[in-house]
């Protein structure tokens, strides 16, 4: 059953489209995911679905009705569905009180309040942060909080705007473990938006590009990103890209010459010319040459450092540049810098084929 249907709709703001002529469907218990770069209409897009925005023309058709941005019921349509920004906003209240509030606001007895609080705190993995000032937690605790706020109502429809953008693994990871339980267990429909490339081939049923507010390729990961466009490469913003020659050696692995004195192994076996990229959260970044299984080890400085709150991105030069996501607490025990020699390593199952 088809659950979200976008027709042919475009959204102005002062005379400038943001979206443009968007069409797809979601499917029931979908995973939908929205890719692109900054800017490209994303957020615009999930606010538009959420009812917070009208389009300026199109049409969105929710379990097979128009919805009418009008009208005065549209709140029971509004009931259905969850929304969780990339920006939190709590209450200067208990994390009970917050999670509660959409419950109480609707009339529920406090039994049946107190048993869906559990529920929900259970499942985000905080049991035990009741009592606790929802302003006095970390980003990722926070982040969690507005989830388990999206998600006491048991929404048929979940949006989120790339919900683990500032997150460190640990509460990437948990987020992650949520969407795919109540997409497996409870049917949920899951549209997001997200800069993560692995979390899209992850949990992602099917993509879409968005691109200065087109839409311009839908399909699974493999479809999109194994046999790109070179305008798919560039307006996804895949970080640590790489072509090379690549050998099959004799360990049954490849071997890839990107230039600049720099090989990287992989375990595709593939002869000739190849494009691949690196995850930044899958490379280990140390002050000390690391003793590990992984295959490729580089050593390095670092060029730039771009602060992202809990998380840091370092870009590293070791022969080719190569993009490393590091927590903000790591970071500074490190006593990180421009120009601080590191060392990165990376297993081979890391290589990530992007062109057959």
């Amino acid at each position: 059953m088809i659950i979200v249907e976008v027709q042919n709709l475009s959204k102005e703001y002062f005379g400038r489209k943001v979206l443009k002529d968007i069409n797809f469907e979601v499917e029931g218990r979908e995973i939908f995911v929205l890719v692109g770069p900054n800017g490209a209409g994303k957020t615009t897009l999930l606010r538009i679905l959420d009812l917070l925005d009208e389009p300026t023309s199109g049409k969105v058709i929710f379990k097979g009705e128009p919805i009418d941005y009008n009208a005065k019921d549209k709140v029971s349509v509004r009931k259905k569905m969850g929304m969780v920004f990339q920006q939190t906003v709590l209450f200067n209240m208990s994390v009970f009180e917050n999670v509660a509030y959409g419950l109480k606001v609707r009339g529920e007895n406090a039994h049946s309040i107190r048993k869906r609080v559990k529920e929900v705190l259970e499942l985000v993995q905080l049991q035990g942060f009741e009592n606790k000032n929802a302003l006095t937690l970390s980003g990722g605790e926070a982040q969690r909080v507005a989830l388990a706020q999206a998600l006491i109502p048991e929404p048929e429809l979940l949006l989120l705007d790339e919900p683990t953008a500032n997150l460190d693994p640990r509460n990437t990871s948990i987020v992650e473990q949520v969407l795919s339980h109540i997409n497996r267990d409870k049917g949920t429909t899951i549209i997001m938006t997200t800069h993560n490339m692995l979390q899209a081939e992850n949990i992602a049923d099917r993509v879409a590009v968005l691109n200065e507010g087109r839409i311009e390729a839908i399909g699974n990961f493999q479809e999109i990103f194994w046999r790109p466009s070179k305008s798919a490469l560039d307006f996804t913003r895949l970080e640590n890209i790489f072509s090379g020659i690549s050998r099959i050696s004799t360990e049954e692995t490849s071997i890839i010459d990107v230039g600049e004195g720099v090989q990287i192994t992989a375990t595709f076996m593939k002869t000739g010319n190849v494009t691949f990229y690196v995850p930044p959260e899958e490379i280990i970044l140390s002050t000390q040459p690391l003793i590990s299984s992984a295959r490729n080890n580089f050593e390095g400085k670092i060029v730039q450092i771009s602060d992202f709150g809990s998380v840091v991105k370092l870009k590293v030069r070791a022969g080719k540049d190569f993009v490393v996501q590091i927590t903000k607490k790591s970071f500074n025990e490190m006593k990180l810098g421009i120009d601080s020699r590191v060392f990165l390593a990376f297993k081979t199952s890391s290589v990530k084929k992007i062109q057959p």
